[in-house]
């Protein structure tokens, strides 16, 4: 009888202790819950040919980055399309935004103008995000290797550029200023030397452009190498101007 009351007890005690350690249990923060990061963006961001393969690459194993760029999007068509709907649909901790490229002329139906579709449609991304709860990063367009005579990158991305970060500074959004960046890069490392970072294409043999295998380089993409440089780079510059995330970038 006693052995039997003091099991009804223990069990009535410990009935009474379950919601208190569920509570506390549901505070504790998960210890394999990562920091989900998404990459919005053209070709230039992809992981075949800009710079999201490196910039996964220098994040630490806590991070899960998830490339949704695409090649030939420019701010419109990346919305119009459904791909910004699915970034949204995600729900990550923040998304890293850069176009611009197909937004420039001789893009057709693509291209927008700096001063009011661009920044319509760059403004709608960093409204959208904050309401959903994902925090946004804007990113300047990577620079063409558009070279001067003298050696220096005369960027035809300018007006873009501008505009991102006028909108940076109106919405108190983080900046990466790739755009800056890169051009330091390229002119610092010289025409010859950006050359190994720059992928070939296919083109007629008799393009002056051409090499003598009948390809020509591209000035606006990265190879592999182009993107382990890159993509780093936009890391570092991630722990700058989101201090929370710096312990999430590798050294």
């Amino acid at each position: 009888m006693k052995t039997s009351t003091f099991a009804a007890t223990a069990a009535f005690f410990l009935i009474l202790s379950l919601p208190a350690f569920a509570a506390n249990q549901s505070a504790q923060p998960s210890a394999s819950k990562k920091v989900r990061i998404v990459l919005a963006g053209d070709s230039t961001v992809t992981d075949n040919a800009g710079w999201g393969k490196g910039f996964a690459n220098a994040m630490k194993d806590d991070v899960e980055v998830i490339n949704l760029a695409k090649g030939g999007r420019s701010s419109g068509s990346f919305i119009k399309e459904g791909s910004w709907k699915k970034v949204l649909d995600l729900k990550p901790d923040y998304v890293l935004i850069q176009f611009g490229h197909n937004d420039q002329p001789g893009h057709g139906d693509r291209e927008t103008d700096p001063q009011t579709t661009y920044k319509q449609y760059m403004t709608q991304y960093v409204d959208e995000a904050k309401a959903a709860g994902i925090k946004p990063v804007l990113v300047t367009s990577l620079s063409r290797r558009q070279w001067t005579a003298d050696g220096k990158i005369k960027s035809s991305l300018t007006p873009w550029v501008d505009v991102v970060k006028a909108i940076a500074a109106e919405k108190n959004v983080p900046l990466i200023d790739l755009h800056a960046l890169s051009i330091a890069y390229y002119e610092k490392e010289g025409k010859a030397k950006i050359l190994e970072i720059s992928p070939t294409k296919n083109a007629d043999p008799t393009n002056p452009n051409a090499d003598t295998s009948g390809q020509t380089v591209d000035g606006t993409h990265l190879n592999e190498k182009g993107s382990q440089i890159f993509g780093p780079m936009v890391a570092q510059e991630l722990k700058k101007v989101v201090p929370e995330l710096a312990s999430h970038v590798k050294e």
